[in-house]
């Protein structure tokens, strides 16, 4: 399996480039976000990879870093998105925007790529969601562990450690209460942001008055 490919740009468009390793070139698929950042970079690059075997082909998949391969490593895990939509979706969406997509269950937004319709956007934050819930911390990073891999980013706010556990914890409650998991993920984002704190019956307090107001 090829997991990376260093070398130089020999082209690049319609989502993919073609790398030159040595003198071999690598046709690699590209999402479009990818893309725009390879057009500003010169020099050798280095791509991370998946590689997907068929029966009559074998193609590569590459990513920058790894917040965006462990994305679309999730994304193809659910069922009626290939790695084709996958690409499509990061395309539009960062790590960090899908996931707060899915934790604010806004299936509106990951329909913005090409060819996902509603129902497949309304599975991905579905079937994601349930992944997203048993995040974890890990230096700043957020470890899916149904996924086996980091994704960076937003899912808890941008708050690193016991914030981003706390984070959590106060949207489920909210949650649990019968409040919209979008409004009670923005509502504790904003309190979080304001106030702080590390108590989590005081976060739940001033986010109900959050949204109270």
């Amino acid at each position: 399996m090829i997991a990376q490919l260093r070398g130089t740009i020999v082209r690049t468009d319609d989502q993919q480039t073609i790398l030159d390793v040595h003198g071999v070139g690598y046709a690699v698929n590209i999402s479009g976000r990818t893309q725009g950042q390879l057009g500003t970079m010169a020099g050798e690059v280095t791509l991370l990879t998946e590689m997907q075997v068929r029966e009559d082909s074998m193609t590569l998949f590459g990513f920058l870093d790894l917040a965006e391969r462990d994305a679309f490593r999730l994304l193809i895990t659910v069922q009626g998105v290939g790695a084709k939509a996958a690409m499509a979706i990061l395309s539009v969406l960062s790590p960090s925007d899908l996931t707060n997509a899915i934790v604010a269950g806004d299936k509106a937004m990951v329909a913005r790529a090409d060819g996902v319709g509603p129902k497949i956007a309304q599975r991905v934050v579905n079937e994601l969601g349930e992944k997203i819930g048993k995040i974890t911390s890990l230096g700043g990073a957020l470890a899916i562990g149904d996924a086996g891999g980091g994704m960076a980013g937003g899912a808890t706010g941008g708050f690193d450690g016991a914030a981003a556990g706390l984070f959590s914890d106060a949207v489920s409650a909210l949650v649990n209460l019968g409040y919209g998991r979008a409004e009670a993920h923005s509502a504790v984002m904003r309190v979080q942001a304001k106030l702080g704190g590390d108590n989590l019956s005081d976060v739940i307090a001033a986010a109900l008055r959050e949204m109270g107001a």
